[in-house]
């Protein structure tokens, strides 16, 4: 380990595993991800040691490798990780501590992440309950779950129910940390991403530019949190079909990135990834192609070759092949990005299974009808007549 002694767990102290922990928190916050498991695995064996594999220390360390695993997309890995953080934390702590719901609310995200959103929900409320007992109803850990179910909905597109509960944690945050505060601009982006993805786009831009007032008042220009919201203000553009004004605000948010936090964070490539969508959009499919590359090759570095929003990019520059009538490459990419959805996500991941459909859509325009046939069945849908 370049960061830290490797014999760490042999010559180490409380105050060395302190500082690989806090080393290791670092690196998590600059897309570092590799790094900081390393760093949290040394102090892990440290504290397992020197304090028993139930201190809380341990089981907070537990906890965040937990996290690392998800952030790097490897679900089944942090569930197993917060699993044994939350039996941990419940032996040692009780079921209704908020270090124990924390965990909870965390598996909540993860099984979300997995797109398993009845489990994600069933979650949410788990840690909604134990919230609103240990804690009260307006207390910011318990708005957070409130939030988490809203973000549930939204992934289930049922927008109604989630901008319900965007309004509930919005009206508590407001109540308890006050109009400005980062989770209340968090809700208030939320709830523009929803009035987005509805076509209301008028309403999006309204709520958008009001989460930018606040971030740049309270965060200023360059914070990631900041760029996100010029991020979002890109997205609402191109989807009016204003491709122009949609480029420019990605550019002004990937010159931010660039700047802030490097080339290959996952902030910037996100970004990188959206200018290649939009020239795809315009047609302009050589240009997207570059720019899928660029973000095809960060991810692979930042995430590795296996993780799904790499096989997202590789699914993307299936499309472009197939707009371009470049059938084969585009069978080739979809196969990919198919065979890497089965592996990470499993055939009913919601990814995995629009890759099927993708493939049959291809297979049935290029008039291979078994083939076609085949890959819808496994999608869970009826062939589309149409098709």
């Amino acid at each position: 380990m370049k960061h830290m002694p490797s014999q760490c767990l042999a010559l180490g102290t409380t105050k060395t595993w302190n500082e690989a922990c806090t080393l290791g928190d670092i690196f998590s916050r600059h897309g570092r991800y590799k790094q900081a498991v390393e760093l949290y695995a040394c102090a892990l064996a440290g504290y397992e040691k020197a304090l028993g594999v139930d201190h809380r220390q341990t089981l907070t360390t537990v906890h965040n490798m937990a996290s690392l695993f998800d952030k790097q997309g490897q679900h089944e890995k942090a569930l197993e990780w917060y699993e044994r953080a939350l039996a941990g934390r419940e032996k040692a702590l009780g079921a209704d501590h908020p270090l124990t719901l924390t965990t909870v609310y965390s598996m909540a995200s993860v099984f979300g992440n997995q797109g398993q959103y009845e489990k994600a929900l069933e979650w949410y409320e788990r840690a909604l309950v134990g919230d609103e007992k240990a804690l009260g109803v307006d207390h910011p850990d318990t708005l957070t779950s409130v939030y988490g179910m809203a973000s549930v909905f939204d992934d289930q597109e049922q927008y109604e129910k989630a901008l319900e509960w965007y309004e509930r944690a919005l009206a508590g945050y407001e109540k308890t940390l006050g109009v400005d505060h980062l989770d209340t601009l968090t809700t208030v982006y939320g709830m523009a991403s929803v009035f987005n993805k509805q076509g209301q786009y008028e309403k999006a831009l309204k709520w958008n530019e009001r989460a930018l007032a606040g971030r740049e008042k309270a965060l200023g220009v360059d914070h990631p949190l900041t760029r996100n919201t010029v991020h979002n203000m890109a997205f609402i553009f191109g989807n009016q079909g204003q491709y122009e004004k949609a480029l420019e605000w990605l550019e002004r948010a990937l010159d931010g990135y660039e700047e802030a936090l490097g080339v290959d964070h996952p902030h910037t490539l996100t970004i990188v990834y959206n200018m290649a969508f939009i020239f795809n959009k315009q047609g302009q499919y050589e240009k997207a192609l570059e720019w899928f590359e660029r973000a095809l090759a960060g991810h692979e570095k930042a995430f590795g070759v296996d993780h799904p929003d790499t096989f997202d990019i590789v699914h993307t520059m299936a499309l472009v092949f197939s707009n371009q009538g470049q059938y084969e490459k585009a069978l080739e990419w979809f196969e990919r990005a198919l065979a890497g959805y089965e592996k990470a996500l499993g055939v009913d991941h919601p990814r995995t299974q629009n890759t099927f459909r993708s493939l049959a859509n291809l297979y049935q325009s290029a008039g291979q009808t078994e083939q076609a046939q085949s890959h819808q069945e496994r999608s869970h849908a009826p062939m589309s007549p149409n098709n």
